[in-house]
This record gives C-alpha cells, sequence and structure tokens, in this order.
C-alpha cells in the first residue's frame, strides 16, 4: 500500500468513527428533550366505541407526566389496517403512536394485511377483555346449555352477531363452535355496536361480544348474559359463569395496548414506556375505564410483547383449523 493510501484510509476511518461518536450523543438527546411537541396518538376505529374511549383516557390522564400534550386521531377503516399502517409508515421519533387490538393479529393471518407485529415496539397494554355470549332478557335461554342444546338442535340456524367476518367476536363464537360441536348462523356487522343493537331489535338471536359492549343494556334489563370467556369471573358480572365452569375449555378475547413504529430510538421507547406506566395508575384513567366496564389491565412493553407472539401463534392456529376466510 502506498503512504498516500494509508492516508486517505486513516481519514476515512477518522470520519466514521467521527459520525458514529455524534451519532450516541445525538440519540440520546433526541431521547432527553422527547416530547418537544404534540404526539399523535392514532385510533385505527371510529370516535365513540371502548378503543375511542381508552385513547381519550389515557391522553387525558398523561399530562401529569408529559410536557406536550397526546392529541387522538381516528383512522378507521378495514378493520383497522389503514391507522396501522399510517403509523407503521410514519417516521419512527415517537411523535405518531397506534392504539394497538387483536385485530392487529388476526388480520394478517385472513390476508387482510401484511403487517404483522414485528412492525410496532409495544409501549404497554392497558386493557383485556373476553368474549361473552348475551341474548335478549326475553330469550328462552337462561343458561349457555340450554343454549348450545337449541344450536345443536337446529345447526346453521342460531343467528350469532359479530363484528364483522374475521374480527374477534366472529373467531370467538367459531371457537366455541369448534369446542361444543354447535353450528351458528355466523350474522356480521359493521361494528359490535350495531350487532347489539340488531340483537336488541330480535334480529340476531344471540351476541358474542365483549361484556363492555352489552353492559348498559344488561344493568338496563334488556340483554342478559349467559357466560364469559374468560379464566375467571368478572367482578362487574359475577354471576355470569365462565366457559369453563360450563366444561368448555375457552378462554378468549381482545385486549388493547400502545404501540411505536420498530426503529423508534431506544431512548424515546423508554420515556415512552415510562410515561405509560406512570398514566395507568391515575385515577381518571380507570374511573373511564370503570365507567365503560373495560377490563383493567397494565402489562409492560416486554410482557405486552410476549402477550402479542402468545396470541399470534394460537390465532394463527385457530383461524388455519376453522379455515375462516373472510
Amino acid at each position: 500500500m502506498t503512504t498516500k493510501f494509508l492516508r486517505k484510509l486513516a481519514a476515512l476511518s477518522g470520519a466514521v468513527g467521527l459520525a458514529f461518536g455524534l451519532a450516541a450523543p445525538a440519540a440520546q438527546a433526541a431521547g432527553n428533550d422527547y416530547p418537544n411537541h404534540t404526539v399523535e396518538l392514532i385510533v385505527p376505529y371510529q370516535p365513540g366505541g371502548g378503543t375511542d374511549a381508552l385513547a381519550r383516557a389515557f391522553a387525558d390522564a398523561s399530562r401529569k407526566h408529559m410536557s406536550e400534550s397526546i392529541v387522538i386521531v381516528n383512522r378507521p377503516g378495514a378493520g383497522g389496517a389503514i391507522g396501522w399502517n399510517e403509523v407503521i409508515h410514519s417516521r419512527p421519533d415517537g411523535y405518531k403512536l397506534a392504539v394497538l387490538t387483536v385485530e392487529l393479529l388476526t388480520l394478517p393471518h385472513l390476508g387482510l394485511a401484511k403487517f404483522n407485529y414485528d412492525d410496532f415496539q409495544p409501549i404497554a397494554q392497558l386493557n383485556a377483555d373476553p368474549a361473552a355470549v348475551t341474548v335478549k332478557a326475553d330469550s328462552p335461554y337462561n343458561t349457555i346449555e340450554e343454549f348450545l342444546a337449541a344450536a345443536k338442535k337446529k345447526p346453521g340456524e342460531m343467528g350469532v352477531g359479530n363484528s364483522g367476518t374475521g374480527s374477534i367476536w366472529h373467531l370467538a363464537a367459531s371457537a366455541l363452535e369448534d369446542k361444543t360441536g354447535a353450528k351458528f348462523n355466523h350474522i356480521p356487522f359493521q361494528g359490535a355496536g350495531p350487532a347489539v343493537l340488531a340483537l336488541l331489535g330480535g334480529h340476531v338471536d344471540a351476541v358474542a361480544v365483549s361484556p363492555a359492549e352489552v353492559s348498559t343494556y344488561v344493568q338496563a334489563g334488556k340483554l342478559k348474559m349467559l357466560m364469559v370467556m374468560a379464566d375467571k369471573r368478572l367482578a362487574a358480572f359475577d354471576k355470569v359463569p365462565t366457559a369453563k365452569e360450563r366444561g368448555i375449555d375457552i378462554s378468549i378475547g381482545t385486549w388493547r395496548g400502545l404501540g411505536a413504529p420498530k426503529n423508534t430510538p431506544p431512548e424515546v421507547m423508554a420515556k415512552l414506556r415510562d410515561i405509560a406506566a406512570k398514566t395507568a395508575k391515575e385515577p381518571l384513567l380507570r374511573e373511564v375505564m370503570d365507567k365503560q366496564n373495560l377490563g383493567y389491565v397494565y402489562t409492560d412493553g416486554a410482557a405486552f410483547k410476549e402477550t402479542l407472539a402468545k396470541d399470534n401463534a394460537y390465532f394463527k392456529a385457530l383461524i388455519t383449523k376453522l379455515d375462516i376466510k373472510p
């Protein structure tokens, strides 16, 4: 090698070293002054639902722990895919976040989305709600056993409303079929709300949605809940048995949490997780969730990531086994 070449190589190495040396402090500085302007939290559904209510309550409760505000932006459509794709393809700087729900896992296995849960870095889980089988108050079925026996007598005729083909509530009812041998007539609606209204109007025999989505009508005596697909009874509905109590080995439902694009800097992720941990303890957040009958569950980013991986494997197997098509 010539002396001239070696000098050029040394100069280049020095420049690269200087670049790397500056990069770490720059990243650290980005984390230290985060946030220095408004943060957007994308809700991939319409305003007014449980996901939207949780997001807005979190934004309000976070004010004690942030120098800047979180603003809610609703991006409904394609079962959540429109909102999630917007965040996935945004600049990974912590200023555009997403509310994650279980459909993040189910949509790809149904062939309705090309993303996967690894496109997000989980910040925290804030909620978990099981599926529940609910009928009208004047329904002839007073137990889940009576309901399933009737469904088995007329396979494919018992109308069970859900929040859309391939939604978590469609999957829950399908899993119940698989475990019991019953066959339902799955009737999709544009969300759980319309499905519940159809039940109230007598257009379907039952719905398989979360307790939060029927609680107002159950408490008013217009609907009755026959069973929850959870590991233990819910405090707000402690007289309603679980599926496992009735000999049905099933536990299925949804959850909600927060996520950031996968390349968000570690320093910013640490800040976000700290903010989420503190906000999760705020009474304001719990009050809204209790009022909405949303199940409170807080887990940090690492534990939430484990939930994502476990549930992803479960729903992949379930959708494949039942050959569910959108």
